[in-house]
């Protein structure tokens, strides 16, 4: 079906405002925001916010990831499209029916998108951070599973304790001298203890790795995501978290994912 004249001249009036703004990808751009908007100046007022700054997906109210729509508050963090590669290595090593918890959650795109992929999961969600946890409800809500406010293991029932078959966690891991370098749609848009990882930007791995242990069941499997020149730290924290660590990396994405897997019980 061919577009009106109309509609053509909005798409091109679009196009141009968010090219004229440096948006490389000024079409693919124009059309989301007309698929989203539906009268004139609810469209003109996301293509001034577009324009500002804001991200699209904070512009659009969601973003795509594995397929989802994930919805995405102003200020959350938005997951990247590297990120589904977290997701892709976890998808062999969790049953159906497995217990899932995703940490440091933020919207919580991963543990939606793993149990998207399962079908059936057990799913629990955490984060410090009350925006997001609002908006994790939502997209974990959607997948059957539960969101909870605080800090890391904190807010989880005890009861989970040793039965957790696969957690994720996708920690902040840009050092806090580097995060004032970050594009301004991160650093200026994004929370950032979603961004910030401290001076090496591994603190907050390494208190997720030294509580993983009393959480997993034996065999069970502790995912994140880093970054390729921080890996080998990354690994050797993992280790010495009495898990057995493993690399899987992903050129196309520049994706770099560590998996941790807790120690099975000793055969006889």
């Amino acid at each position: 079906m061919s577009a009106s004249p109309s509609s053509l001249a909005t798409f091109s009036a679009v196009v141009t405002r968010l090219r004229a703004a440096g948006c490389v990808f000024a079409e693919d751009e124009a059309r989301l925001i007309l698929s989203v908007g539906h009268v004139p100046a609810e469209i003109d007022a996301m293509v001034e916010r577009r324009v500002a700054g804001l991200p699209l997906e904070h512009v659009l109210g969601w973003a795509d990831f594995r397929g989802l729509r994930i919805s995405i508050d102003a200020g959350v963090f938005v997951p990247r499209r590297r990120t589904e590669f977290l997701v892709e290595q976890a998808v062999p090593l969790t049953r159906p029916g497995a217990v899932v918890v995703d940490l440091c959650c933020g919207s919580g795109a991963l543990g939606a998108a793993l149990a998207s992929a399962l079908g059936e999961v057990e799913l629990y969600a955490a984060d410090i951070d009350p925006v997001a946890v609002r908006c994790a409800r939502r997209n974990v809500g959607a997948a059957g599973g539960t969101v909870y406010e605080g800090d890391l293991y904190d807010p989880l029932p005890a009861a989970l304790r040793g039965r957790v078959d696969v957690l994720l966690a996708n920690v902040p891991y840009v050092p806090t001298e580097e995060v004032g370098l970050l594009p301004p749609e991160a650093r200026v848009h994004e929370a950032r203890v979603a961004l910030d990882g401290g001076a090496d930007g591994l603190d907050v791995l390494r208190r997720v790795t030294a509580g993983a242990g009393g959480w997993l069941t034996p065999g069970g499997s502790f995912l994140f995501e880093t970054s390729g020149r921080q890996a080998r730290v990354a690994m050797a924290i993992v280790a010495e978290g009495g898990m057995e660590p493993r690399l899987a990396e992903c050129d196309e994405l520049d994706a770099t994912v560590i998996i941790g897997t807790s120690p099975s019980p000793s055969a006889p």
